[in-house]
């Protein structure tokens, strides 16, 4: 019984693994697809301009088309049942938050009118807007959405999708030109997926039989009458096999030249753009010199303007106190007229600035002030000589 439960479980256990083996092989395989298709689209961008007509790109929109279908969600109706739904439904949605995206230009397309054709139609667009790698990356940021929209074991889900996202930013330096008015945008058949491009054997050297023994095997089980002797070599002799690696490897040779001349156009272009850069850095730097020279010099003049300032503050204050001791004078040696002589005193000092001109004063002009003191030199003495005479003697007026 012991015996009979462990063959049960691992059963059962083989059962759950083989789901999950099979879900992790489609996954390698479509993305190992994309990334040789990818590789083609590339190599045949070089001699030619990709179209629809183009097989390599039929068959990479196809691949990026299963790809983004892989284990998408169905729409649930109103009546319970599950509707299958398209890619182009995550796509308009994920895809919102991209700066300029032609989501609204597809959806008001009037050519394209299921959702299959319109995410057909968008590959296409941001193929020649050189965006889709930049549709992806923020479609699979948005993790939230993706999950709403894919179950459990989906590429976008996956390592794999990262990987996606790598790949295609290099058709961004592809110059595409389709027509979204042809039969590829028809929503009404799958895409199916060619692999026979991809796929090479090569056969080991320890094999029993080759291939030109297999072929003699057919052709003599074919005839009856007909003998191996009879039989000629295959229909791929040395020469032709020999034409045929020329041929590559003089097409290799040419894409290698372009591929060295483009370089060394580029090489060209980047070092006069960093001479012209360097001699920005030198014209800047000089005008920062300058800039720096400038401003010293200008908080030197500055802060001896405040020298000068503070000189002219201190001589007013010294004014004010003399001043001061003048009324003080002039109200001890004569208390009737004290009032009088104070209020004189300082009509006798708002002359003197009145005289004087505010931007002198701000210069460091001292005439006023020699003025008034000799102004208040002469009115001591002639209160000292005279305390009866009035302050409104017109003797007494300065000059």
């Amino acid at each position: 019984m012991a015996s009979l439960g462990l063959g049960g479980l691992n059963v059962s256990a083989r059962r759950k693994s083989v789901p999950s083996r099979n879900a992790a092989v489609e996954r390698r395989n479509l993305i190992t697809v994309c990334r040789f298709s990818v590789k083609t689209l590339i190599d045949r961008s070089c001699f030619e301009t990709i179209d629809d007509t183009s097989p390599e790109f039929n068959n990479f929109a196809a691949i990026l088309e299963q790809i983004l279908s892989h284990r998408l969600k169905g729409q649930i109706t109103w009546f319970g049942y599950e509707s299958p739904r398209s890619f182009w439904d995550y796509i308009r949605v994920a895809c919102r938050k991209v700066s300029h995206n032609c989501i609204c230009s597809i959806e008001n397309m009037e050519n394209v009118g299921s959702s299959r054709a319109k995410g057909r139609a968008w590959i296409r667009v941001a193929l020649m807007e050189k965006h889709l790698s930049e549709y992806i990356s923020t479609a699979l940021r948005d993790f939230k959405t993706t999950r709403r929209f894919y179950e459990d074991g989906a590429i976008v889900l996956g390592e794999e999708a990262n990987m996606l996202a790598g790949m295609l930013l290099g058709l961004n330096a592809i110059d595409f030109s389709f027509c979204l008015k042809g039969e590829g945008l028809d929503g009404s058949f799958p895409a199916v997926i060619d692999y026979t491009p991809y796929l090479k054997f090569t056969q080991s050297s320890d094999s029993i039989s080759s291939d030109e023994e297999e072929l003699r095997t057919l052709g003599s089980s074919g005839s009856e009458g007909s003998t191996p002797e009879n039989i000629g070599p295959p229909f791929i002799t040395d020469e032709n096999s020999w034409y045929n690696k020329c041929k590559r490897v003089e097409q290799k040779y040419r894409l290698a030249l372009e591929q060295k001349g483009y370089l060394e156009e580029l090489v060209r272009l980047r070092e006069n753009q960093l001479s012209e850069s360097v001699s920005q850095n030198k014209l800047l730097l000089q005008r920062i010199e300058d800039m720096d020279l400038a401003h010293k010099m200008e908080k030197e003049q500055l802060e001896y303007i405040i020298v000068e300032l503070q000189d002219q503050l201190k001589s007013f204050q010294s004014l004010d106190q003399l001043s001061a001791e003048v009324s003080l004078s002039q109200s001890s040696l004569d208390p009737g007229h004290s009032q009088d002589g104070k209020q004189d005193g300082m009509n006798l000092l708002n002359e003197g600035k009145e005289d004087t001109p505010s931007l002198l004063g701000l210069c460091g002009s001292l005439t006023s002030v020699a003025s008034y003191k000799s102004l208040t030199s002469l009115k001591s003495s002639e209160y000292l000589a005279s305390p009866t005479t009035e302050m409104t003697s017109p003797g007494l007026t300065p000059s």
